[in-house]
């Protein structure tokens, strides 16, 4: 037996919330514009940077684009998903650009 039974809940946030529904998480109150900014601003900072600094700032991009991606992925239909790991695909192959570069 795994240890979960039907009350139990699947993750710490599970937990110590219940379970999260569309518009409830964390991020909610953060205004999409603001979002749109700061990844703006990074991945030009990244990109204008460049070498080892710009490729640090880029890798924490993707880092960050790869969990959004993982914890929304259920709830993704075929075309986001495809269309989001295409987006991070790009994003690695830049950064990865600016390290060989």
């Amino acid at each position: 037996m795994s240890g979960r039974g039907p009350g139990r809940a699947r993750s710490p946030f599970a937990r110590r919330r219940g379970r999260m529904v569309p518009g409830d998480g964390p991020l909610a109150r953060v205004p999409p514009v603001a979002v749109f900014a700061v990844v703006a601003v990074v991945f030009a900072a990244g990109v204008i940077i460049g070498g080892f600094a710009g490729a640090v700032l880029l890798g924490a991009l993707a880092i960050a684009v790869a969990v959004l991606l993982a914890t929304t992925w259920p709830r993704l239909t075929s075309a986001e998903r495809l269309v989001r790991i295409l987006v991070l695909a790009i994003l690695v192959a830049i950064t990865v650009g600016l390290v060989v570069r």
